[in-house]
């Protein structure tokens, strides 16, 4: 069940490139486009694989910060440069055995510098202590790190401050990817504003290693009944009025978007916070999510320090839902997925660039068409 989206496929040519790299005399160069996870893991991969290479990305790439996770590895005696700003991609790399064997990192900015670690430390020769400072976000996808690597033979132990790895190898097997719930958000999203539903998403589970499988407690709120079945879940819809919707995102941000979403469409006041972390993804979406919504004439208010937004609150008293919309994308795929669903309150509208999809949903507009939506 290997997925379709583009990163995996980006990820899966740019390790084909490092494979085959051995022996040249030139450095080769590495472009992870707008895939922040593809940057970040290969900058662990490659300062622990022997050769030198030249790591880059797209503009957007270049303006998201990747000095926690590279200091971190320097100070395990990684050999990395940033070419340009410090602490930002374009990166050369020389990579070769790390010496290290204890760092501390700061995990307040992406739990994907903790996963990259993560990943290569059963190859570091003594292992690795990796120690934590900060307010943790998205810890879930820390958990689901360590319960990967253990399912492939890591020897991880995990503290409340600390994970401790021991040196080994992996042990190759068969494994079967879970579906993606971060993308069933937006169909969560769909369900309720379809008002009826009866709509089945396979391949997710209950017993899941996703933090965002968590999108069943939170959409009862909005009325929909999760039923899982041998094939996936099913969705139904329970009429369910609320006045108001408060959560904390920290854990879960990939999500956050379909939620404050689903609040203004159903035109109630929603109190969100730990949202900061969407300020670094393919676009700043906390100011996407604003400038669009408030087409619908629903007003959104981005509160924080220091330029760090931390919660986003949602006042709907003025909304109006105009047919024959037009949306923009900001080049980021949940941005767009969150939007399509306004469908159902316009009666049609205009998504800008829809093939920003393909980063992590590629069959994403094929499916909204298999169930009814009429799609140019």
């Amino acid at each position: 069940n290997l997925s379709e989206a583009a990163d995996t496929i980006l990820l899966q040519r740019l390790l084909d490139v490092v494979n085959n790299s051995q022996g040249r005399k030139t450095i080769p160069e590495l472009d992870a486009s707008n895939a922040g996870t593809v940057l970040r893991f290969l900058t662990a991969f490659l300062a622990l694989r022997p050769g030198k290479w030249v790591l880059t990305g797209s503009d957007r790439m270049k303006q998201r910060p990747v000095g926690v996770l590279g200091d971190a590895l320097k100070s395990l005696g990684a050999d990395i440069e940033y070419l340009a700003k410090p602490g930002y991609p374009p990166l050369l790399i020389n990579g070769h055995g790390l010496s290290g064997s204890e760092v501390t990192i700061d995990t307040s900015i992406s739990s994907q510098f903790i996963t990259a670690l993560l990943l290569i430390a059963p190859y570091l020769k003594d292992g690795l202590l990796l120690r934590s400072k900060g307010n943790a976000v998205s810890q879930p996808y820390t958990d689901m790190t360590i319960r990967l690597m253990q399912s492939f033979g890591a020897r991880v132990k995990k503290g409340i401050k600390s994970i401790n790895i021991k040196p080994g190898v992996y042990a190759l097997k068969e494994y079967n990817v879970e579906s993606d719930w971060s993308s069933a958000a937006f169909w969560y999203e769909a369900a309720v504003f379809a008002g009826e539903v009866d709509l089945e998403l396979l391949g997710l589970h209950r017993e899941s290693l996703q933090g965002d499988s968590i999108l069943p407690e939170i959409y009862k709120n909005f009325g929909i009944q999760t039923q899982f079945t041998d094939r996936g879940v099913r969705l139904t819809h329970s009429p369910n009025r609320i006045d108001g919707f408060y959560y904390d995102f920290t854990n879960y941000p990939d999500i956050a978007q379909a939620v404050i979403a689903t609040c203004a469409g159903l035109g109630i006041r929603g109190h969100f916070e730990g949202v900061q972390t969407l300020q670094i993804k393919e676009t700043d979406r906390l100011r996407a999510m604003k400038r669009e919504i408030e087409k619908l004439g629903i007003g959104i208010s981005l509160s924080g320090e220091r330029d760090v937004i931390h919660t986003l609150d949602i006042n709907p008293t003025r909304a109006s839902f105009p047919d024959g919309l037009t949306f923009e994308s900001y080049g980021d795929h949940r941005t767009a997925m969150t939007l399509a669903p306004f469908a159902f309150k316009t009666g049609s509208l205009t998504i800008l660039n829809p093939d920003v999809v393909v980063k992590s949903y590629p069959k994403f507009w094929d499916h909204l068409k298999s169930t009814g939506f009429e799609i140019q």
